[in-house]
Order: structure tokens, then sequence, then C-alpha cells
């Protein structure tokens, strides 16, 4: 009894001794323990002038005293007339102090600046930008330089975003359960909206300002015509007055058969005068009680989704239908590329390059196109979606999946900024070479004004927000990479790590380490060596290499894998599908040879025999088995190394994290052993000496269900 007492006395003063709370992200401002640096910013923040009297700068103001209180322990002065720390739009600035700064007037409206000043008498800090979104970024990231602990006196920064228009989607519904969510329910309470604005509307504001995302989009593209209704228009229309102090505009998916669905019209096709009416009358309707109403995302024919080609029409069809109506409201349209024919296709891949590449330089000005990463869907690891650098005329805005729908969902700790650094890292060749995917979307390549990214988010009721403590790692990610979309993958882990949990070199460099080596462990034990879309049916939660029998082939793992008794992969080449050709010929001539394309893609383009001989001398059977035993033991070593970090991470995130990866470890197995164990029956060969010994046989893992796996929709027949 004693000893319980004791160990619980130790618990509860271990928690005393950490201030991380995982629902604050990274933004957490816990005081800063080295007293030198403690004392120095002080010094030099210590009063204070804000330019703004708005709500935009109210928000400012409130950041500034959360920070400073929580940092420095100090309750900042805002009415000083001897400032060290000035914090003001251009135009309200003393010609003196901007001749002092970089350059700002030719940048974007949402550039700022923050420049150290210093002269014979006094020094300076000034935090400058054009319009008040600006300010409120560069105020952001003040604190953040104060978090990372950076000399204030060597500050000169000029910064802006590359993309214009950076956007979560949200796939919640409105009752809200969430399609491929991991972290609970939709944080969108609309039944009790508008009159009740919960508290984690305005922090989910605060986390996305901080990073620069400025727009969400609150419905599934799966969508639902109610929420098009004046009653919904009211509950928008309440969190969009909660966002826009935070620079963030509301936007939601439409469902194009909504004209129908309403009651209102019996058809829905985009070339009819009413229909056309229809949605100028609700574009109107909306804009009227939301000014900055930013537009609409549409999913259309895809998926058993209405849409343009129900009527014979096409997509640019559908597109500038709606772009027509939202334009007088300077709104946009982002009309999605994730199409593929409900009839069964030569080679799904090659789809939604057919369908769009024709349309380039038709659509719209205020339309843009909305690519996934991949032209499969958001597996594991996929070659760049052929369509970029294939529309040079249109604006393409990237599509990326921060939620795991086919990474472990929230089990599994994976840093998906190296995913995405990896995608946008690609050389498209289209222009020759060095024009890379971020070049193509952030209009470099094209001089398009109109630019996007958008990410699926991974938000939910979790306490945490994620579900994972890790997978906040990737909402921050993908908030600097829509911002930069050059950032490096390790530039956003350390940030993140030291924002999040402390600056400690002996935690910040293993750890770093740990995030940017987990996306690969996760494509080791999973898909390998370019294969793909081998998970499980329908819930996509765990290995499921042989599912076939389902409505559609291309729903079915044995459609990707092929694997037969002659060998595996997809052969992608001008022998198999050809879906090669939809690349620049530099690409088409390195990987049309199985010994010239790099092994991360091998058996995406290529149907291979399971004894080719690979690049390490070894046959292919050897290496996917070696590959899934390295990422089961890259998880090992991701549990070592977090078992040395339990001093400087709060109990119950350390304790949560540690159960996570004993998950994450058994999921891997599972992975290692259903997938080898299945490839077998057609390889004939032995495993090599360093795969276990199997304890279970393949009808063991067949049998394993999932009727109530999270991300779908719920079901209790």
């Amino acid at each position: 009894m004693k000893k319980n007492i004791l160990c619980l006395f130790l618990i509860v003063i271990s928690s005393l001794s950490f201030s991380q709370n995982p629902y604050d992200l990274w933004l957490q401002y816990d005081n800063i323990e080295e007293q030198h640096i403690l004392e120095t910013y002080k010094n030099q923040v210590s009063n204070i002038y804000l330019s703004l009297n708005s709500a935009t700068g109210t928000v400012i103001k409130e950041e500034i005293q959360k920070a400073f209180k929580g940092l420095l322990g100090i309750e900042p002065k805002f009415d000083s007339k001897t400032p060290n720390l000035i914090i003001s739009t251009l135009d309200k600035l003393d010609p003196s102090l901007q001749k002092k700064l970089p350059e700002i007037s030719k940048m974007n409206d949402e550039a700022y600046v923050i420049q150290y000043i210093s002269d014979s008498k006094d020094a300076q800090i000034i935090i400058s930008a054009i319009t008040e979104k600006g300010l409120l970024y560069g105020a952001f990231n003040f604190i953040k330089q104060m978090q990372l602990r950076n000399d204030l006196s060597k500050l000169s920064i000029s910064d802006s975003p590359k993309i214009q228009k950076r956007l979560l989607n949200h796939w919640d519904n409105l009752d809200r359960s969430v399609e491929r969510g991991y972290a609970g329910f939709s944080i969108w309470d609309w039944y009790l909206l508008p009159e009740l604005i919960k508290q984690e509307y305005i922090d989910y504001a605060r986390a996305n300002a901080s990073i620069g995302i400025n727009g969400t989009v609150l419905t599934n593209v799966n969508s639902n015509a109610l929420v098009l209704s004046p009653r919904y228009i009211q509950k928008l229309k309440a969190l969009a007055d909660v966002f826009r102090p935070y620079g963030i505009q509301v936007y939601l998916t439409a469902r194009f058969s909504a004209p129908i669905e309403t009651g209102d019209l019996e058809t829905a096709d985009p070339l009819n005068a009413e229909v056309k009416q229809w949605w100028k009358n609700k574009a109107d309707e909306i804009y009227a009680e939301i000014p900055d109403f930013g537009g609409f995302l549409v999913k259309a024919n895809s998926e058993g989704q209405p849409g343009p080609n129900n009527y014979g029409r096409s997509h640019v069809d559908g597109a500038n239908m709606l772009a027509e109506a939202v334009a007088p409201h300077n709104g946009i349209i982002m009309w999605r590329a994730f199409v593929y024919s409900e009839e069964k296709p030569e080679d799904r891949a090659k789809q939604a390059y057919s369908e769009f590449k024709p349309f380039d330089g038709k659509f719209k000005d205020n339309v843009l196109v909305q690519v996934k990463n991949g032209a499969i869907d958001f597996q594991p690891r996929e070659p760049f979606h052929p369509l970029f650098g294939a529309m040079p005329n249109t604006p393409l805005m990237m599509e990326f999946q921060i939620t795991q729908e086919y990474l472990g969902g929230m089990s599994h700790l994976v840093f998906l900024p190296q995913l995405f650094e990896e995608v946008l890292e690609e050389d498209t060749y289209t222009q020759g070479k060095g024009n890379t995917v971020a070049k193509i979307i952030d209009g470099q390549l094209s001089n398009k004004k109109l630019t996007g990214m958008a990410g699926v988010a991974n938000i939910g009721t979790a306490k945490n927000w994620t579900g994972h403590p890790f997978g906040q790692a990737n909402w921050y990610g993908f908030g600097r990479l829509a911002w930069d979309p050059e950032t490096s993958a390790k530039t956003i882990a350390q940030d993140w790590l030291k924002m999040t949990f402390t600056n400690n070199s002996d935690f910040v460099d293993p750890m770093t380490k740990l995030l940017l080596e987990s996306r690969e462990a996760v494509v080791n034990y999973m898909t390998p060596l370019g294969l793909h879309h081998i998970m499980a049916a329908n819930h996509h939660q765990g290995p499921g290499p042989w599912v076939k029998d389902m409505p559609r082939p291309d729903w079915t793992s044995v459609y990707y894998h092929k694997a037969a008794v002659d060998g595996i992969g997809f052969d992608r080449t001008s022998s198999g599908s050809n879906a090669l050709e939809q690349y620049a010929p530099e690409i088409q001539k390195k990987y049309s040879d199985p010994a010239t394309t790099p092994d991360k893609y091998l058996l995406w383009f290529h149907h291979l025999p399971w004894d080719y001989k690979m690049k390490s001398g070894k046959t292919l059977w050897y290496e996917i088995a070696a590959h899934y035993q390295k990422g089961v033991e890259q998880v090992e070593d991701m549990q070592k190394t977090w078992q040395t970090m339990q001093e400087y991470v709060n109990p119950q995130v350390f304790e949560k994290t540690n159960m996570l990866l004993n998950i994450q470890l058994k999921e891997a197995k599972q992975w290692r052993n259903a997938c080898l164990l299945y490839f077998q029956q057609f390889s004939k060969m032995d495993f090599p000496d360093f795969i276990p010994e199997m304890t279970k046989d393949l009808n063991y893992y067949k049998s394993l269900k999932l009727p109530y796996a999270p991300g779908i929709s719920p079901s209790w027949n």
C-alpha cells in the first residue's frame, strides 16, 4: 500500500514539473528556463507599441500577452511612448523607421518584416506589414523566434507566402462523423451553432494562423446539400465571424445535384439556364451573409458523386458554371481531379490525366484544379501525379492528406512532411531540368496568380486535436509547406519539437532523426519497392493483399500488385498500361527500364519475376522480405529512442506515445507476416534467414476483422 502511494506521489510530482499541454499544440508558451536568454528578452521587448485598433489588432495583442506571460513571466506594456518593440502596419509606421526596413511594398499583401534596429542610443525590434493579416503572421513568427530561443538582436526577416490559398479540407459530416477521421468526432457542433461558440473554434483559428493557413473547407467532399440551406448558412456565418480576425476564410463543398435535392429544380445540368441562375442566387445568398466567403470545393463524377458527366457535359462545363456564380464576389472554385471511370479502367492511374489534360487552358481564371499528390489515392508512397506539369495553362492545386488513411490512422507515428517534401521536390522535366512540382503549384512556371495547396485535416474532438500526439506535427508541417513548399522537412521537425516539447538538443536531435525516418519505416512494412493499395478493404486498416471480389476491380488489392507465379508488380511501361507515357520523356526513359528505375518505384512501373536480380545483387523476393523486416526493425528502433526521452516529456504524453508505439510494432509485424505469407504462395521461395519463424498461418491473418475501425461511416446493423 505504501509503495502504491509513493508511486502515485512521484507521478503527481513528475506531472507538476511539466507544463506541456497537448491541447496547446505547438503554441506552448512555457517559461524560458535559460536565465541569460530570459533576461535578455525581457530587456529587448519590455515596452510595446501596437498600431492596430481592430479585431485583428485585438487578436495580436492577446497573443502577445499570452506569449509574454508564459515565456517571459511578464505582463507586456502597450502604452509606452518609448517602445522597444513596435508592431505596426507600414502606413502607420514612422517614415524614418520605414527607411530602415527591408523593401516590403512590392511584396504580396500577406508579407511581413521583422527587423532589429540599433543606433547609438536605442535598439528596437520592428514588426511591420502592408496589411493586418501580414502583421498577424509577423507577430506569430516573432513569438516563434522566442520559442526557439533565437537571438533577437540578429533578426532580419522578410517573408511572404509562396502559395496564395492555403487550406485545410475537413472531411466532416453534418452528423459530426468524420470520413477518414481518427481523432474523434468533428469539432463543428452544427446542432448548437450559431448560438454556441466553443473555445475550440477560437483555438483552432489561432493554431492555423500561427502557421499561415488562411482558409478552411468545413464539410466533406462527399457533400450534403443541406449545408447550403439558409439555416446552415447562418451557422457558417458564425464560424466565419470567429475566423475572420485570424485571416481565415471559410469555404463549403458543393454537391453538384443540390438544385434537385433541395426540391427547387428537376435538373442539375450545368448548361441549363435555370441551374445557372440557381447557383448564382445561392452564391448571392451566402455572400450577403458572409462577404468574404471563399467559394466551393467540388467532388464530381467520382465514386458515385453526381456531376456534369451525368448530363453529357464536361468538367469544364461544371466548374465554369460555378465559377461564374461566385466570380462577382471574388470567390473561387476548387474542382477535384480525383476521378476515375465507373467502368473497368485499363489502369486507374491514367484516369485523371486522360480526363483533365484535354481541358488545359479552358477553365475560368477563378478555378483551381485540385490534384492529389499521386494518381492512385494517398498511398504511403506514390510517384508524383502526372498532371503536374501536364497542364501549364491551368492553375493546379496540390491536395495532400494529413490524416493517415493509408498510414496506420492514429495508431502509427508517421512524420508526413517527409512525404510532402519528397513529392514537392520531384522534377517534372516539363520545361527542362529543375522544374519541380513545387515550382508548378506556386506559379513560378506558369505565372498564374491563383495558386493553392490543400491538406485533408486530421483534426477532431480528441483532447490533443489529432489523436496521436505526433499527429500534430503533420498539421504543423502542412502549414509550413503551404507557406513555402521548399521548406525542408528537417527544419519543420526541429522547430515543431522545440516549440512543442523542449529546446534541449539531447531531445531534439534524436527525435528529429526518429521523425525523419518514420515515414520510410511505414513504407517498408506496408508497401515496399513500389507496391501499393494492398490494405484491407473499406476501413483501410491493416494488410489485405488478398482482397478481391469488390464491386470494382480497382478497389481490390490484387488489381494493383498482380502477384502470380511469374512475378509481382504493375507494368505501366509501353508493354503494359503505358501510364508512363503521361510523364516527360526524361522520366519515361529512366523508368521504362527496371535497371534504371529507382527501387522505391520499381513495382509501381514494372511486373518482375521473383528471382529478378536487384541492384543489391539479391533477388526481388529477398529484397521484398528484407524491406518488410527492416520496417519492423525501424519501429523497434523508434521504441528504443522514445524510451530515452521520458525526462523531457509530459508523463501522460510519454505513456500514450509508448503504448501507441507498441500497437505500431504489433501491426508492423502483422503487415510483414501477412504480406510475406500471401506472396510466398506465388514466389514458391523460402523466407530469408532473417525473417522470424511464423507462428500464425495466412488464414489467421485473413480472419482478422475490424468491423468498427475508425474512419468510416458507422454501421449499426
